[in-house]
């Protein structure tokens, strides 16, 4: 199944509070659970004002629909095509 990267942004989302970072967390998980075991969120790392999250999913539609009904912003989708890291290099 895809993975895809997903670009969101949000102004100020690196000064959220331990309980602002779970409330959007619970959101998600609740959105997650209507639509089903074909999406699944894999991971989100928060800058200041972005978050890029992890997602398995059989289309971008899909991940689209779960922004929408958790009424949070996806502003880029891209599908991951490889992974990296310094264990690349050694080919």
């Amino acid at each position: 199944m895809p993975k895809f990267v997903v670009e969101r942004d949000i102004p100020g989302a690196g000064a959220w509070t331990p309980a602002q970072r779970q409330a959007a967390a619970r959101k998600s998980r609740e959105v997650l659970s209507e639509l089903g075991p074909q999406i699944q969120w894999v991971e989100s790392h928060v800058t200041d004002d972005k978050l890029y999250c992890v997602y398995i999913a059989p289309s971008a539609d899909l991940i689209r629909e779960h922004a929408v009904r958790g009424g949070f912003p996806a502003n880029r989708i891209a599908e991951i095509r490889a992974a990296m890291d310094p264990t690349t290099a050694e080919g």
